[in-house]
């Protein structure tokens, strides 16, 4: 229940200025205290007014009847309220190109500099920005588009007030719906966008776009070593796997079959014959290599919340993926002492279903700014025990769509997936010359660099905005 207080009342002129919605969130959310702040300011303008494009540049979509393929030729990457926030955008859906080029469709593509606001869900209210290596994507109906005019108001300027704690009140006030969370275009056309002089609004800009191709650039450093991975271990046929147009699993035989497994997934002719082309390769177990380091899954506690002046943020496997985290705020003491990790640790989800779109089976690298963060036991923590193999060269191979269809192979449960212990250790991991794994390693490590210098960039243009913000306000 949201009750407000005297010393936080809710005054009925309020009412009117809310359409007279009668739910608490508008009201106590910090929206209007927002509103008011910024009708303090100089100069504020209407959203709506700033906007150019479909449907006056605030839009989301229709509903349509959605055809996935796996043949980039015939198909372009599909944006989901979920993916908006990835940081990694290798794995994503792709919708058939001939319904996206359609009159219906064609104005989902994306542009960068776009702001997208998440509309329907949980969620809603999320922002992201669209960056350089999102231009080949199209997008759902389930996230509104704010596409600037670039004559009026610069697009990482418009971007950083919406991220900022007055664009969130604003944005998650007007939020409506009670077991489903909805917001629609109407409901942001009136938000006010503070205007500042130009060379201010330019700076802020700059920053957000500096961010923004940092993120592209380490996406782009990724995808790049994880080739180089291949291409030095003689395996260049699995940079594309074409894991769907391969014949499908169905009426085959396993023979002298053990006690270890009896599933047939364990065994299935496309997860074999990949599994034996990784072991073509000079290379070693992972359970060797991990001797002396870390292979397992973290140790099951109970999360005793705390505030962030005083705990820890606890991160879990879908926010793990995102470009920013979140998670809850728990109390380190009461926890074990895995929740924190060393650098360069590997992560795989390592719970889940088999579904396509989920993160089981997906890796991330904990490095730089991350290791502040503690993360939950659901996941398998690989830590290299050879100083010969270092964790980011092992990262290379593990974010590859290759490692996802092995180690989905190697599943055991029922609902709920996890791995068959003595399967992963026998996992085969190739090993390149050692000139070629520190260039590897070291393409990882820049591209980790690049993510970190964008969060404190983007962190920057926050700042500023806010503070010149408040300045104005008095």
């Amino acid at each position: 229940m949201k009750v407000a207080s005297p010393s936080n009342p809710v005054m009925s002129d309020w009412l009117a200025e809310q359409g007279f919605r009668l739910d608490a969130k508008p009201y106590i959310s910090g929206a209007l205290e927002a509103k008011k702040m910024l009708e303090r300011l100089p100069d504020t303008v209407p959203l709506a007014s700033l906007t150019t494009g479909h449907n006056g540049g605030i839009f989301n979509g229709p509903m349509f009847r959605r055809v996935y393929l796996t043949d980039p030729k015939h198909s372009v990457p599909f944006l989901g309220t979920r993916d908006m926030m990835a940081a990694d955008l290798t794995g994503l859906p792709r919708l058939r190109k001939s319904d996206a080029d359609s009159t219906a469709l064609s104005y989902l593509r994306l542009k960068p500099g776009m702001t997208l606001i998440s509309c329907s869900g949980f969620n809603a209210g999320r922002r992201a920005y669209v960056r350089p290596d999102m231009g080949e994507c199209w997008s759902s109906q389930h996230m509104i588009k704010v596409e600037p005019d670039l004559k009026k108001i610069k697009s990482g300027y418009l971007y950083a007030f919406l991220l900022s704690r007055f664009g969130e009140a604003l944005v998650r006030g007007s939020v409506y719906g009670s077991a489903v969370k909805h917001i629609e275009p109407h409901h942001i056309v009136g938000l006010p966008v503070p205007r500042f002089d130009a060379r201010f609004e330019e700076r802020v800009h700059q920053l957000v776009e500096r961010s923004a191709k940092l993120r592209a650039r380490h996406q782009a450093e990724l995808v790049a070593a994880t080739k180089d991975f291949f291409d030095s271990n003689g395996l260049s046929e699995l940079n594309d796997i074409r894991w769907h147009q391969q014949e499908r699993d169905l009426g085959f035989e396993v023979e002298s079959v053990g006690p270890t497994s009896l599933r047939a997934l364990n065994f299935a002719p496309r997860a074999r014959r990949l599994l034996e082309k990784l072991g073509s390769a000079p290379g070693s177990t992972l359970g060797t290599i991990c001797s002396g380091g870390t292979l397992r899954t973290g140790a099951r506690f109970k999360r005793i919340d705390s505030n962030p002046e005083h705990g820890v943020r606890l991160i879990g496997q879908r926010q793990s993926f995102w470009i920013r985290p979140e998670g809850r705020w728990i109390n380190e003491a009461q926890a074990p002492d895995d929740i924190r990790l060393q650098d360069e640790t590997i992560l795989v989800a390592a719970r889940g279903t088999l579904g396509e779109n989920e993160v089981y089976s997906r890796s991330i690298l904990v490095t730089g700014s991350w290791l502040q963060h503690a993360y939950s036991q659901d996941y398998v923590r690989v830590v290299s025990g050879d100083p010969e193999v270092s964790g980011a060269y092992l990262f290379a191979f593990f974010r590859s769509e290759a490692v996802f269809r092995a180690l989905r192979s190697l599943s055991v449960g029922g609902k709920q997936q996890e791995y068959h212990p003595s399967f992963l250790r026998e996992l085969h991991i190739p090993l390149a010359p050692p000139t070629a794994r520190a260039r590897i390693a070291a393409t990882v490590r820049y591209a980790y660099q690049c993510r970190d210098r964008a969060d404190v960039l983007e962190d920057k243009a926050l700042a500023l905005l806010t503070a010149a913000i408040e300045e104005a306000a008095g």
